[in-house]
């Protein structure tokens, strides 16, 4: 049976990734520019700044908000060193207490705050995260680049996580034979596979684990 094509930035059956944080990756970038095909325009280059909600008690769920929308992926499986990650629930500020009974404070696996109100805005939510010793509102900026090598979508990405920066670099498809070329072609097959929760994690000290470079 024929695959099918990726597109970048378009909706496809769940993928695998891998994805990997460090100082620099100048190298494995060079040749992920070089080899990677034709790419439209608006993935030459995208910024965002998002806030992660990131839980102690919790690395099975990602949460971040972007734009006043919330967004939580949840992980599914490994298998080959790659991970599946799919989504769990999409939400949008003002945003109502039974989402956040039944949803989101679930996925954090922490205990329910006292909920009064029918609806809450964004900032009263960031407030019960602060008041919430296992959880964290962290400020993640992304400058990224976008790729195509392989039929897998790839990117490399200058990241601020509180201010720190990072680079990452990633590569993600439906096929893992794919990524796994990718990855020994570009030169990142020896790094460790490090999410962006995880990264988080390790930048505010929730983790004690250095990163890939």
């Amino acid at each position: 049976m024929a695959k099918s094509n990726l597109e970048v930035g378009a909706i496809s059956d769940p993928r695998f990734e891998f994805r990997t944080f460090g100082r620099e990756f100048d190298e494995a970038a060079k040749r992920m520019a070089r080899l990677s095909n034709p790419v439209p325009e608006k993935v030459w280059e995208r910024r965002s700044k998002e806030i992660y909600i990131v839980s102690a008690t919790n690395d099975k769920n990602n949460t971040k908000i972007r734009d006043g929308k919330m967004d939580i992926k949840t992980f599914v499986t490994e298998k080959e060193g790659l991970e599946q990650w799919n989504p769990l629930m999409k939400g949008e500020f003002p945003i109502s207490k039974d989402v956040l009974e039944k949803e989101v404070f679930p996925a954090f696996a922490v205990e329910m705050p006292a909920l009064t109100k029918d609806t809450y805005t964004l900032d009263e939510f960031l407030e019960m995260v602060k008041a919430n010793s296992s959880l964290k509102a962290v400020s993640v900026e992304k400058q990224r680049f976008g790729y195509m090598v392989n039929d897998t979508i790839c990117e490399v990405a200058n990241v601020w996580i509180n201010g720190a920066k990072l680079v990452s670099i990633n590569s993600e498809s439906t096929v893992l034979a794919d990524i796994l070329k990718t990855m020994n072609d570009v030169g990142i097959d020896q790094y460790e596979n490090i999410n962006y929760l995880q990264a988080v994690k390790r930048v505010i000290g929730m983790i004690d684990k250095p990163f890939a470079t």
